[in-house]
């Protein structure tokens, strides 16, 4: 196998992946900034044009991190980072779709749509109007989730480290740095985030 790989969070959240569960593989970089990812040999891999993509031992590809995490989950059980029985899988998944659509998606696209608008609008469609209010969904559901997170759970799935954990460390590191920082009022997402920070893995 080997990894299509660049900056940005979402090839972050897979490296981040692999270290947790200690998974080599030849990576090869994709120069985003400079649009490789939307020129012809990336877009056979990945029509979207996205980043990152996993080319599998026959040849195909495979892409969207949930996607690649998840297949790299079954070929490599153990140390499980989604789940080892099915309870277990399904809160994680729980989770994580949760994180993705209301928390990453938003801060993601407010960021496209405001602050790098002029490096997104020719590469895809852009709404510059919806970047305030969307960076406003994302903040809300942050503070949601720090009540959620008041009960004392040391992660997002209780005791146990996920995939769901990776995501939303990613993303909210991102934001931190693109004008969108982790309001301090958030106490139990702070403690979260430094806790997290703390892994190895943090520096994938």
């Amino acid at each position: 196998m080997k990894l299509y790989d660049s900056i940005g969070p979402n090839p972050r959240i897979v490296r981040m992946f692999m270290a947790e569960k200690g998974i080599e593989m030849p990576k090869q970089t994709v120069d985003l900034r400079g649009g490789e990812n939307r020129q012809e040999a990336h877009l056979k891999r990945n029509p979207h044009g996205q980043m990152p993509t996993l080319e599998l031992d026959d040849g195909s590809y495979l892409s969207e991190i949930t996607a690649i995490c998840e297949y790299l989950e079954e070929k490599k059980p153990s140390p499980a980072m989604i789940g080892a029985t099915p309870e277990e899988r399904a809160e994680c998944r729980m989770w994580t779709r949760r994180l993705d659509l209301n928390i990453a998606e938003p801060l993601a696209n407010g960021y496209r749509f405001g602050e790098a608008l002029k490096f997104f609008e020719k590469r895809i469609p852009c709404a510059p109007d919806a970047s305030p209010g969307l960076k406003m969904i994302a903040a809300n559901r942050i503070k949601w989730l720090n009540d959620q997170m008041a009960d004392g759970r040391e992660f997002i799935c209780g005791k146990r480290f996920t995939l769901a954990d990776i995501l939303l460390y990613c993303w909210i590191d991102f934001g931190n740095k693109v004008g969108q920082p982790l309001d301090q009022s958030n106490g139990n997402i702070v403690a979260w985030f430094n806790r997290v920070g703390e892994r190895p893995s943090a520096t994938a």
